[in-house]
């Protein structure tokens, strides 16, 4: 028997679990597959726990259900969003001078109509938000970083990231 509605432990686990996955979404961009697997097994449990779903049944279709991005996909939008509200100055502004669209101030670029974000070089640090940011935000078609409303674009971004986003 269940003490809890499948709201209440949703509205729970997000609370709990989901807080802590975007809270460190930065930190886990880039990590090997074998420790992201670990925070997927996490995230899976805690599907399990809200659906009372069991061990042995496929968790796709239960994330899918409960309408939560695998992990990676969700660290590539959380990314995104940041990258989105930095472009459009509404993010801090130690991430707004990270995030940089390409300028056509000396010639006219294909790339500069197409909203993509200059890519610094770096030895050490393509983890980091200057780096990740807009990588990830150039993986993005055309059409939608060309999207200027912020639930718009958060929408069409996660019909996205569920179908298939793999920048790197």
């Amino acid at each position: 028997m269940q003490s809890l509605t499948v709201d209440a432990a949703k509205t729970l686990v997000q609370a709990c679990t989901a807080s802590r996955l975007d809270y460190c979404n930065a930190v886990l961009h880039g990590i090997t597959d074998n420790l992201l697997q670990r925070v997927q097994s996490a995230q899976n449990a805690a599907a399990r726990l809200v659906t009372c779903t069991g061990r042995c049944e496929h968790i796709t279709p239960v994330l899918r259900e409960l309408h939560w991005l695998p992990v990676r996909r969700r660290v590539e939008f959380k990314i995104a969003t940041l990258v989105f509200k930095a472009l459009n100055g509404v993010a801090p502004p130690y991430l707004v001078d990270d995030c940089n669209l390409v300028s056509d101030d000396i010639r006219r670029l294909c790339s500069a109509v197409s909203f993509t974000c200059a890519v610094p070089r770096t030895r050490l640090g393509d983890r980091s938000f200057a780096v990740a940011g807009p990588r990830v935000w150039n993986c993005l078609p055309a059409a939608l970083r060309a999207v200027e409303d912020y639930e718009q674009f958060k929408k069409r971004l996660k019909h996205i990231c569920s179908i298939t986003l793999r920048c790197l």
